[in-house]
């Protein structure tokens, strides 16, 4: 898994296209059941309106389960499909935008209605503001208490440290937080700055 990018907080982005009103809401769900939740709620709040069209990555981009569409009553393939097409080729992860039509009378035609509702939302993600998903992963591992300054600085030197959290008990029981691309590198670090005295190892 590499990193990705997903939305920091909620996007709302609004415009008119030949008298219809397209109105597009960004936001973060890490998961299906998050993605469905934040649908089922725009739909609830815009109940009045024609349609409701949305699409999904809702997790790691690089995963197709996580893909979602729905052209919600516009012909088919001119809303939900150019909508996941704009998130797919963002990047973004754990992200689910949802377009809101109020038709104004004027029909736009296939065409029009693929570039309408692909453009709006890119007009939206110009907005958005995002945070790096980093892969994690979790180091176990025991040490004397003489070794903690020397262990935590050469961490967060040359690692992408997520988190330390210390047990201290007899020995320090270490719980670290790390980029999971880095975790073998760290193990034989921390191993060979210590002499062989502390084995990390990957939490099961």
């Amino acid at each position: 898994m590499s990193e990705y990018k997903y939305p920091a907080e909620a996007v709302f982005h609004q415009e008119e296209i030949k008298k219809s009103t397209f109105i597009v809401h960004i936001g973060h769900t890490p998961d299906l059941n998050a993605a469905k939740a934040f649908i089922k709620n725009i739909e609830e709040k815009y109940s009045d309106a024609r349609h409701n069209c949305w699409a999904h990555v809702a997790g790691n981009p690089g995963g197709s389960h996580v893909y979602g569409f729905s052209d919600d009553g516009e012909p088919n393939g001119t809303a939900g499909k150019p909508m996941l097409n704009v998130l797919v080729g963002s990047g973004l992860g754990e992200v689910t935008a949802v377009v809101t039509r109020y038709f104004g009378g004027i029909k736009l035609g296939t065409g029009g209605l693929v570039r309408a509702y692909g453009g709006s939302l890119n007009n939206a993600l110009a907005k958005l503001q995002t945070v790096v998903k980093v892969p994690s992963i979790e180091l176990v591992g025991f040490s004397e208490y003489s070794m903690q300054g020397a262990i935590e600085q050469h961490l967060k030197t040359n690692f992408q440290v997520l988190n330390i959290e210390k047990q201290f008990t007899a020995n320090i029981e270490w719980t670290i937080t790390i980029d999971s691309r880095q975790a073998q590198q760290a193990i034989k670090d921390i191993f060979d700055l210590s002499h062989g005295a502390v084995e990390l190892t990957i939490k099961e």
